[in-house]
């Protein structure tokens, strides 16, 4: 019993310092414009780590000194990690941009011409160079429930059939 406590203690302080690395996807489909509209929060400071590795140099999300070239290097970096295909058809996506909120920044995606999904398979490696166990979460709207995947390391591919 009381070897438990002691091993149940390590496991609550060990959990309150690992960090946790997540990020979330919003996949909806537009029907009037038949149109997927993505939204992507990712922590900058995870990002900072992953994009300063995957380029070799130093990056600063807050304070870049070359907004342009960052701007380039994020467009670059999340078109790369991100694939959508829909009714076995890759989707074009096209990259809005971004906006920072408190720790995190959230990046803004579309794609047109889309039909109605009956499948859709969603490729999501964000931050899986760097941090081997981060989590990707996808919901998918196609009407007001979405339909969940979690992608990980090693299985950054999942599919949703509607």
């Amino acid at each position: 019993m009381f070897t438990n406590f002691i091993l149940s203690s390590f496991l609550l302080i060990q959990s309150l310092f690992h960090p946790f690395y997540i990020s979330l996807t919003e996949i909806k489909y537009n029907s009037n414009e038949k149109s997927l509209e993505i939204s992507q929060k990712i922590f900058w400071d995870d990002l900072e780590v992953e994009l300063s590795e995957f380029y070799k140099s130093k990056i600063n999300f807050l304070k870049p000194k070359d907004r342009a070239d960052l701007d380039i290097k994020l467009r670059q970096y999340i078109l790369q990690h991100n694939e959508i295909m829909v009714n076995g058809k890759k989707a074009e996506l096209n990259y809005l941009g971004y906006e920072i909120e408190e720790d995190a920044a959230w990046f803004y995606l579309e794609s047109k011409q889309i039909p109605k999904p009956q499948q859709v398979e969603v490729k999501n490696s964000i931050l899986h160079q760097h941090f081997n166990s981060q989590q990707n979460i996808i919901n998918f709207y196609l009407d007001k429930s979405p339909k969940s995947l979690i992608l990980l390391k090693g299985k950054d591919r999942g599919k949703l059939t509607f």
